[in-house]
This record gives structure tokens, C-alpha cells and sequence, in this order.
């Protein structure tokens, strides 16, 4: 009788492994509480070797033995898995490549409204050669202020926003370089007809120039009350992506492994790529600050279209300190053909 009790146990608790470890598969990744799971992977290898740490302590009990060897050995597995899939992805490329003649460079930070001074947002845009930089929960008058800043430090931007009525969190704002032309953020962005539920995100479109659309990306966050306001976002982030030359870059409160099923064409995300992921920075943690970043979830993001290479990424996790709960995403791209 204990003995089938056991074996019962060891499969229950093998399903589970498996539908934390890749609820993909169970169409389960936009799920609560899988989809928050599986976002803090870093939490979930430490889960598993703390059972497989105690069930190996149970070992010594004779007639747990084998109870105990099986559900260590199905903890072990699923923590290995684990850690495969977050180094698959990249655990901290920590330099970008040399910038050349056609390079562009993406900065996003979600900055947590007034938390981080419009200086020290400047300073880090300037000191990576960010040719675009997102701003989620970023005014427009903070973005101006940056903006000022990195004329001052030589590197002039204009600047656009999109916002919804309240305090800083419902506004976002897009610094573009001049050199890539002008832009302008579509009517629908600024009337919040096709835009992003409950916080904003902005579409610059080119006027001039053969600059890239740029969607500076804010979905809410997947609170058990906004789950399907958030998937609603995550789709209308997919539905973005249709273009050879789309950048999508901001928060999008979501991890590749949250957005499995809404790629097209070989996309993550309609038809883009995570960069991150695909120059070895893709485990790294973007989210919280006050977490070491592989425990940390990435879910700062910037995707590119299939006219865009990824050729380098950096999460900056010196700016820990600088007020902002996430850390700013950094990556080179060049344009393809």
C-alpha cells in the first residue's frame, strides 16, 4: 500500500517538474501561477535542489529509500533542465561589439517614473552610444530633460511619447537619434485605440529617412486580477511584429518563455527575435534590482525584425543603485542585406 503510494507521489510529482520546467508544452506558459513559475528560473533550479538535497538526507532511512532516490533523482533531472535552458540562453555577454558604419544601438530602462534622475539616464544613453533609447514609465518632460542632457554630452535625440492620464507609470517615451530621421508616434498610440491595455507603449513611424518602426514596448504586468488584459497585450505586441523592420524594445512583463505560441515565421513574437537571447544574454535577469540578476527575471526585452542581426547585448547591473527596480538592456544590431 505505501509502496503504491509512493509511486503515485514520484509520478505527480515528475508531471508537476515537467509542467514547471517547460509549460510550453502543456500550453500552460501564459497560465497563472505557471506563467510567474517559470519567468524566475533561477528560483525554480534552487527549488529543485533543495528537494533533491532532502530527499538524498531521507536516504538513510531504510524504508523511504526508494521513495527517496526516485523523487531525488526526478528533482535533479528538472534542475539540471533548468539550468540547461537559462545557459542555453546566455548568462551575462558583458561587452557590446565595436560599433560600425551602420550599426544602430537600442537602449531600454524601464526607469520607475521619478526614481531615476534624467542625468543618470543620459549619462548611460551617451556612454553606450544608444542610438534609440525606451523609456517605459518615463513623461515626456523627463524624457525632455534626458534629452537636454545628451545634447549637452554631445549626442542630440528627439523626443516622443505616448501616455495615458495619471502618474508615470502610465507614460512612455522614445528618444531617436536624428541621424535616423524623422519620426512621429501614430494617432493610435496617442488615443490608446491599438495600444497596449492598461500602461502605454508607443509606435514611432518614419516620416523621412530609412530609419526602422520602433515600438517602445510597456505590457502590463501578469497580476492574478490582469491575466488577460496582459495576454491581450502580449498578442497585440505580436501582431506589431510584421514588419522585416520592426524593433520592439521596453517592459514587456513577460520572458521568451511566456510569449511560446505567438511567433510567426520563426519569430518569439510575431515575426521577431529576442536579442538578448540570441548574443548570450538571455538568462541574465532584468527584474527586480534587488535580486542577483541569474535568480532575477529577464523580462526587458529588445526584438527585432528579420532586417535586423543581433550582434551583441549587455544587461547593465552597475546601475543596480541608480533608483529603478530594472535594469537597462543594452544591444547592437545591424541591419541584414
Amino acid at each position: 500500500m505505501w509502496r503504491l503510494i509512493g509511486i503515485l507521489v514520484t509520478v505527480l510529482f515528475a508531471v508537476a517538474a515537467a509542467v514547471v520546467t517547460w509549460p510550453q508544452f502543456f500550453r500552460l506558459e501564459r497560465t497563472y501561477p505557471l506563467a510567474q513559475i517559470v519567468s524566475l528560473r533561477g528560483f525554480v533550479v534552487l527549488a529543485f535542489a533543495l528537494v533533491a538535497v532532502l530527499a538524498l538526507l531521507l536516504l538513510t532511512a531504510r524504508p523511504l529509500r526508494g521513495f527517496a532516490a526516485s523523487i531525488a533523482l526526478v528533482a535533479i533531472v528538472a534542475a539540471l533542465a533548468n539550468v540547461a535552458v537559462v545557459a542555453l540562453r546566455g548568462t551575462g555577454a558583458d561587452q557590446l561589439p565595436e560599433q560600425t558604419a551602420t550599426s544602430l544601438r537600442v537602449m531600454t530602462w524601464n526607469t520607475a517614473g521619478e526614481a531615476t534622475a534624467p542625468d543618470e539616464i543620459a549619462r548611460t544613453a551617451v556612454a553606450t552610444g544608444a542610438d534609440i533609447v525606451a523609456l517605459p514609465e518615463t513623461t515626456e518632460d523627463t524624457g525632455t530633460a534626458v534629452a537636454v542632457a545628451m545634447r549637452e554630452l554631445g549626442r542630440p535625440m528627439w523626443v516622443h511619447n505616448a501616455f495615458y492620464p495619471g502618474w508615470d507609470a502610465l507614460s512612455t517615451t522614445i528618444l531617436i537619434t536624428p541621424e535616423l530621421g524623422d519620426y512621429s508616434v501614430i494617432e493610435s498610440s496617442k488615443d490608446g485605440t491599438s495600444n497596449t491595455s492598461t500602461v502605454p507603449s508607443a509606435v514611432a513611424m518614419p516620416i523621412d529617412g530609412e530609419g526602422p518602426i520602433v515600438v517602445a514596448v510597456h505590457a502590463v504586468a501578469p497580476r492574478p486580477e490582469y491575466m488577460d488584459r496582459w495576454r491581450g497585450d502580449l498578442q497585440w505586441l505580436a501582431d506589431q511584429c510584421i514588419d522585416d523592420h520592426v524593433i520592439l524594445a521596453g517592459d514587456f512583463n513577460a520572458t521568451v518563455d511566456n510569449m511560446a505560441g505567438l511567433g510567426t515565421e520563426g519569430g518569439t513574437l510575431g515575426q521577431c527575435t529576442d536579442a538578448a537571447a540570441a548574443t548570450g544574454n538571455g538568462g541574465v535577469g532584468t527584474w527586480p534590482t534587488d535580486l542577483p540578476s541569474l535568480l532575477g527575471a529577464p523580462i526587458d526585452h529588445v526584438m527585432v525584425a528579420k532586417g535586423y542581426e543581433a550582434t551583441g547585448s549587455l544587461v547593465l547591473e552597475s546601475k543596480d543603485g541608480s533608483g529603478s527596480d530594472h535594469r537597462p538592456l543594452i544591444v547592437q544590431l545591424e541591419p541584414v542585406g
